[in-house]
């Protein structure tokens, strides 16, 4: 009886390492596409360090600066709930001015407030800004 439980165990541990080592692929493959894209755009937008784009808490940095913020706002991720939420509408406003400045509509940046596939959607647009030049607007 004992052995039976314990391979029940290790059965169910081994589930969750598998969808915890797939899940670590999913966050590191999506942190390299996102560095290379946001690196990509700053290099368009003539930003003079864009290999920022690759330091975690310096790339938010990047974009606030792009889209006409101080980097300095970046601070307000020390601020409990209240600093991340302001953040996080000044990076959402940030990435609405890079989009219009690379002629892609700006409500484009929304796309990272929507659950489930708003990660997946903000990831295809970045790509396109990124990596897809625009004579004239999308719409």
């Amino acid at each position: 009886m004992a052995t039976a439980e314990i391979m029940q165990s290790l059965y169910g541990t081994g589930i969750l390492t598998g969808l915890g080592a797939i899940m670590l692929v999913f966050v590191i493959a999506s942190y390299i596409y996102s560095s290379l894209a946001w690196m990509a755009i700053a290099r368009k937008l003539k930003y003079k360090r864009p290999w920022i784009a690759w330091i975690p808490i310096a790339n938010g940095a990047m974009i606030l600066q792009l889209g006409e913020f101080h980097w300095a706002w970046i601070f307000l991720i020390l601020i409990p709930v209240l600093g991340w939420i302001a953040l996080i509408v000044l990076i959402i406003i940030a990435t609405w001015r890079i989009f219009e400045k690379k002629k892609y509509p700006g409500w484009f940046s929304l796309s990272m407030l929507l659950p489930q596939i708003g990660g997946v959607l903000y990831l295809i647009v970045i790509g396109f800004v990124a990596w897809k030049d625009r004579k004239k607007p999308l719409f």
